[in-house]
């Protein structure tokens, strides 16, 4: 963890469609995130965010730029090698949660650590989710959750893996005040004590009290935090 430099996006250009309809989503974009750090990125539909995140979770190679993590850069890798990487450096915290309907929360857990081993969270699954207020919850499967406790056992999932970078996609757009608070006050604090550099696209500015930075998008432009 020590050796963990976090993420750098540097002079990146992604542009999607053809011709006339070709449109600019990431216009130079540039943002450094260091370990422990929690950026939070917003900004109106369609500025961008969801190119920004596509591009550091190496989904997306752009036409222009350099990406790297943790010093790893993700432009020159191949398809299969971004993807090894994605599968064991790179956690994603989706906007439903995104969990798997058949297993309960501790086996969402347990999926990660069958699939990559070698980063499977020292603390083990049981241990992660009760650090997320989680435990007496670990039997239940994602329909018998609420809203704010699938995003808790998303965020331990994405965690389990040990990565070096956190994505989180609008964890509160479906929860209410209190949930969202509490959950971005739990992705704050594991940010830190996991040391994994964070960036969080979301619309609610509420919940920005929480973030060490905060960065704005528009028209693919991003200005600094």
């Amino acid at each position: 963890m020590n050796n963990r430099t976090g993420l750098d996006l540097s002079g990146v250009v992604v542009r999607l469609g053809d011709g006339d309809a070709m449109v600019t989503a990431l216009d130079e974009v540039s943002l450094t995130v260091a370990p422990g750090e929690l950026v939070a990125v917003v900004g109106p539909s369609g500025a961008g965010k969801s190119s920004l995140l596509a591009v550091a979770g190496a989904l997306t190679v752009p036409e222009r730029g350099t990406v790297t993590v943790d010093g790893h850069d993700i432009v020159g890798m191949t398809a299969r090698q971004r993807a090894a990487y994605r599968r064991d450096h790179i956690g994603f915290v989706f906007q439903s949660g995104n969990l798997i309907p058949a297993l309960t929360s501790l086996e969402q857990l347990q999926l990660i650590a069958k699939l990559s081993p070698r980063r499977a969270d020292g603390r083990g699954a049981a241990a992660l989710l009760a650090d997320v207020g989680m435990a007496h919850k670990a039997d239940r499967r994602p329909h018998q959750l609420s809203g704010g406790e699938r995003q808790r056992v998303g965020i331990a999932r994405a965690l389990m893996g040990r990565p070096s970078l956190l994505l989180v996609d609008e964890p509160t757009a479906a929860l209410d005040r209190a949930r969202s608070h509490e959950v971005v006050q739990l992705i704050a604090q594991e940010t830190k004590e996991a040391g994994v550099a964070t960036v969080m696209v979301t619309h609610d500015h509420d919940v920005l009290e929480h973030c060490d930075r905060v960065a704005e998008m528009i028209d693919g432009r991003l200005s600094a935090g």
